[in-house]
């Protein structure tokens, strides 16, 4: 059964990080909210600790190691996410080797493709100009020539798109398969064909690069298509589930980030409040509460249930417990609900939460994209009906 309250271990983990985000993070991220598709060098220092761990192979996968599945990667994952992006989303999601690609690397990568590539920043490349939410019309191509696949299409809003060192793209081997043709592709920089088109100018996170990339008969090696060699031969939609899989260990970690930045407004408000001479007292009678206090108590309970269904999530994937349903309900809840956090707060703190001498406009600004990416709102919706309903994706649309 789950257990919520942390161990002393983590709870250290996560004190030394909010240390370092006050340190590191709050000081500068003003500095590259103006300075957009500026590299933050000062996160240089975070390169060695987002090395991957190496990948236990033959006998050593059975041998148990490291935190017990209550509290396992995941959830020291989610934990440790909160509470970077409470010091600056921007930059938890440009650290140098901590892009989406990698997730897909470590989940789906033959171990020689682990060896090679899990050490470099990989960016996740999935959106297209004519395809968003709905990931199975992509129309970029992978044609096999020889000892080659040839890659033509476009990818938009690709995630540390100039600073990454790799992309997994995702392309169709078969335009007439639908989602049984859409593969995973590693992809370097600097392959023949590859172009990043240009770099977004965008509302918030701005500390994070966002572009696009053109593929003009990008070629690369037959062995870069992503997960064992029989990948290319499936006839099924079975490797577009494994890697839509990724996304049920990605989802909690959005919703962490929201909890992280919607919690940094929060913070901002409670501490606004209370040198007004408001007492934040939870012993307090009902009908002494001011309205102030009562947006100020609603919003936290809200925050309250972000964290505990990303808890819940991450947990039984350190579980090994089927968790798509838990893992987008804690997505369409904080995203929606983070945004809503830090719009309030700005709200309610008047001049302060408009002007740029405080950071809570920034973060309201910042906010918006995690009920964007890693699949909208409206999507989770629509997946958390498909669950609960036990209905498939063609009979409810």
């Amino acid at each position: 059964m789950i257990n919520l309250e942390l161990p002393k271990a983590l709870e250290d983990v996560k004190t030394g990080i909010n240390q370092v985000v006050k340190e590191v993070f709050r000081p500068i991220a003003r500095k590259y909210d103006r300075e957009e598709h500026q590299y933050p060098q000062e996160l240089e220092m975070f390169r060695d600790a987002a090395s991957p761990k190496p990948r236990k192979k033959g006998k050593d996968k059975k041998e148990k190691t490291g935190p017990p599945p209550e509290f396992g990667e995941n959830m020291a994952t989610v934990v440790s996410v909160e509470e970077m992006c409470w010091g600056d989303l921007g930059f938890l999601l440009t650290l140098p080797g901590g892009g989406l690609g990698n997730a897909a690397i470590s989940a789906v990568a033959t171990d020689e493709q682990f060896d090679k590539y899990a050490a470099k920043w990989a960016a996740m490349a999935i959106t297209e100009p004519g395809s968003g939410s709905d990931s199975g019309s992509i129309t970029t191509t992978a044609v096999l020539d020889g000892d080659e696949w040839v890659l033509n299409g476009e990818k938009i809003f690709v995630t540390c798109a100039d600073r990454c060192d790799i992309i997994v793209v995702w392309a169709t081997i078969d335009e007439n398969a639908g989602k049984a043709g859409i593969k995973s592709f590693i992809v370097e920089k600097g392959s023949p064909g590859l172009k990043l088109e240009h770099l977004e100018h965008k509302m918030g996170i701005r500390a994070s690069d966002t572009g696009t990339f053109v593929f003009k008969d990008c070629r690369i090696p037959k062995e870069n298509i992503l997960g064992s060699s029989e990948v290319k031969e499936s006839k099924t939609s079975a490797g577009f589930k494994g890697v839509m899989k990724t996304f049920d260990n990605t989802r909690p970690l959005v919703a962490a980030m929201s909890t992280g930045v919607a919690r940094a407004a929060l913070d901002f408000l409670r501490e606004k409040i209370e040198e007004s001479g408001i007492a934040i007292d939870y012993n307090k009678n009902l009908n002494n509460v001011s309205a102030i206090e009562k947006e100020y108590y609603e919003m936290e309970a809200n925050l309250e249930a972000m964290r505990l269904l990303v808890w819940k999530a991450a947990w039984m994937a350190d579980n090994k417990d089927p968790n798509s349903l838990e893992a987008s309900m804690s997505k369409a809840k904080a995203g929606k609900t983070g945004t809503m956090i830090t719009l309030k707060c700005c709200e309610l703190l008047g001049p302060m939460g408009y002007s740029e001498e405080y950071l809570v406009e920034k973060w309201a600004r910042d906010s918006k994209i995690l009920d964007i990416f890693e699949g909208t709102g409206q999507i989770q919706h629509l997946i958390v009906a498909r669950n609960v309903l036990n209905l498939s994706s063609k009979e409810l649309k």
